[in-house]
């Protein structure tokens, strides 16, 4: 009867390994990414300089190539699904689901050329990672100024409604079955990223708006949700409680 303890306490000191180990894993995994996202970013920074000697959109090729690197360090798969709706001769507005860090890699997957990108000010102090983002000539907004961010938006919707831009919404799956900060979970995946029919913007006013945008969420969201009960590579699905980030 002596021995139960003992086996008790040994049984809980190794699932506190395990749990552990997942963490370290997991912390080890994250710091690598960005260890990356640093050490290509210098990389890249001089390769676009190398090539076009400035800031230029014509180097977010350069960048793409670079982070669609980080794949495989990762064991990740990304399964592209109608592509073709972003390589048609026509100006469009690509919005996307936010997840977590890795959602940058989903989207150059699919990123045509000479694709602008907006991105928040703080980003731009991150060292070689903010100079890449100038390099690769994205717009950064100053979040705590409302003002320059809504000129931004202004000048964007200006030009949705001169040129007919249309809205092509880019949704990628639930990475849960894989990355989960909750449960320090960061292995193999497949993503799978589905690019959507554009949706007309020709002929709305700004009272259109609200239903604009309920229109792009419905759709992302019902996709989303569709894609993420695929099963993915590790046998894992999304379930039912994941959620689309707005």
């Amino acid at each position: 009867m002596e021995l139960w303890p003992c086996l008790a306490a040994a049984l809980l000191l190794l699932l506190l390994l395990v749990q552990l180990s997942r963490a370290a894993e997991f912390y080890a995994k994250v710091a690598l990414y960005c260890a990356l996202c640093f050490a290509m970013s210098a990389v890249a920074s001089l390769v676009c300089l190398l090539r076009h000697g400035g800031r230029t959109v014509e180097n977010m090729s350069i960048i793409s190539w670079f982070v669609r690197s980080f794949k495989y360090f990762y064991g990740l798969r990304f399964k592209v699904r109608d592509q073709h709706r972003l390589q048609e001769a026509r100006p469009c507005v690509i919005v996307s689901n936010h997840q977590s860090i890795l959602d940058m890699m989903g989207l150059m997957e699919v990123l045509p050329e000479r694709c602008v990108q907006i991105a928040k000010r703080e980003l731009l102090f991150l060292g070689p990672v903010g100079l890449i983002m100038y390099l690769g000539g994205v717009f950064f907004i100053n979040r705590q100024r409302s003002s320059t961010a809504m000129t931004v938006m202004a000048d964007l919707g200006e030009r949705m409604v001169r040129e007919n831009v249309p809205i092509v919404p880019v949704v990628y799956s639930s990475f849960s079955s894989f990355y989960n900060t909750k449960k320090k979970l960061f292995t193999s995946g497949t993503v799978t990223v589905q690019v959507l029919e554009a949706i007309p913007t020709s002929g709305l006013t700004e009272a259109d708006v609200p239903a604009l945008v309920d229109t792009c969420h419905r759709a992302m969201r019902t996709t989303f949700l569709h894609i993420s009960k695929t099963p993915q590579e590790n046998g894992a699905t999304a379930g039912p409680g994941v959620q689309l980030a707005q």
